[in-house]
């Protein structure tokens, strides 16, 4: 006999509800690799929701140089195309920054000494002069123009050629993977031994990992960079080098670690345990060969975590590397590409999906594992 399973009401309203959170989730990011692609004239002043659409912009461009300049009927004429054969239409245009939208396409402006000026709706211009142009400074043309979308790669490119960005890569390497594979193996032993031998004030040292993952990573970066400082002038170590940084992220991700693996190391299957102290094994012996195979969905799931936290990380790397360009991060070298005033939007739209690319290939990985890793400990 065949039953038909009914779905409930609360089953849709789950459906819906995890729909509309990947939506809020994707969205930001689809807006992003948007406006990455985007040309910057239009990213500076529209939204990326707009790309498609046909936008209109007050620009300022300057005229070729006097040295183009012609004679024909006895005028000299300065000739171009605004748009210099991209696409797009003047609606208005203006000799001056007051008026930038003062005259219609078409129209002849008289300027000082007899000059001209006529700009048409195809971005062509005209100055014309009585006199020959003198200098090497050529005028300026305020207006008005309708583009459509332009799309590019110019972003990409920028960043990608940007000096440095190659040997800070490699520094952000050199930082994120040791970063990663020191806190798990300290912490695999930490949580062994928390969850499975007995000693002397184990409740409160666990209590105390507990208690140091509220613990903001701000207030914490001056004593323990005093502390390296010091323990570096002792045995005359420089204080930017890669082994602070290494010691403090391992420190900040000590508690998270500590306490996802004894949570997982504890939900072990004690007769597992139990059977091998019987056949004579040792504590190392069974953390070696039982324990740390059967936990690698949360040391992976952690991985993931700390190779995050630490690929993204600029505030540390800051503080513990400093800012010159042999030490600089991947994170600190692309801070460096948006200008002194941060306003070079489309380098940081591209720069964002360019350092995106390593934690992804690694969170896909490993995010089979991730799940698993999560849930240790939370059901027997």
């Amino acid at each position: 006999m065949i039953t038909s399973s009914k779905r409930t009401p609360l089953t849709y309203l789950v459906h819906a509800t995890v729909l509309f959170l990947v939506i809020m989730w994707t969205i930001p990011t689809a807006g992003l690799f948007i406006s990455s692609i985007r040309d910057k004239d239009q990213l500076s002043v529209s939204g990326w929701w707009t790309a498609l659409s046909t936008s209109t912009q007050q620009l300022v461009t300057r005229a070729n140089d006097p040295s183009t300049q012609t004679l024909e009927g006895g005028l000299y004429l300065i000739q171009g195309n605004i748009f210099d054969g991209a696409p797009g239409e003047v609606t208005k245009f203006g000799s001056s920054s007051l008026k930038p939208d003062a005259f219609d396409v078409g129209t002849k402006v008289e300027l000082k000494r007899g000059q001209t000026l006529q700009v048409m709706k195809n971005g062509d211009y005209t100055f014309a002069s009585p006199t020959e142009w003198k200098g090497s400074r050529s005028s300026r043309i305020f207006y008005t123009a309708e583009t459509p979308p332009r799309f590019t790669l110019d972003n990409y490119r920028e960043v990608l050629s940007a000096e440095g960005l190659g040997q800070s890569f490699i520094n952000s390497l050199t930082v994120t993977i040791p970063a990663t594979i020191i806190p798990i193996l300290v912490a695999a032993f930490a949580a062994y031994a928390l969850a499975w031998m007995s000693f002397p004030g184990r409740a409160l040292l666990l209590a105390a990992v507990v208690g140091l993952l509220v613990v903001p990573l701000q207030m914490s970066l001056i004593p323990l960079l005093k502390s390296y400082n010091l323990i570096g002038e002792f045995f005359g170590v420089g204080s930017k080098t890669y082994v602070g940084i290494w010691l403090a992220h391992t420190g900040f991700g000590l508690p998270l670690a500590i306490y996802l693996l004894r949570n997982y190391i504890a939900g072990l299957p004690s007769e597992i345990i139990e059977s091998a102290r019987v056949d004579g094994a040792s504590d190392f012996d069974i953390f070696r060969k039982i324990v740390l195979p059967l936990s690698f969905p949360a040391l992976a799931s952690f991985a993931i975590f700390q190779f995050l936290w630490v690929w993204n990380d600029l505030l540390i790397a800051m503080v513990f590397l400093g800012n010159d360009a042999e030490h600089l991060v991947l994170t600190g070298q692309l801070r460096e590409l948006l200008g002194s005033r941060g306003g070079n939007w489309e380098i940081l739209t591209a720069s964002a999906f360019i350092t995106i690319i390593i934690p992804v290939c690694v969170f896909f990985g490993l995010q089979r594992y991730l799940v698993r890793g999560l849930l240790a400990g939370s059901v027997k």
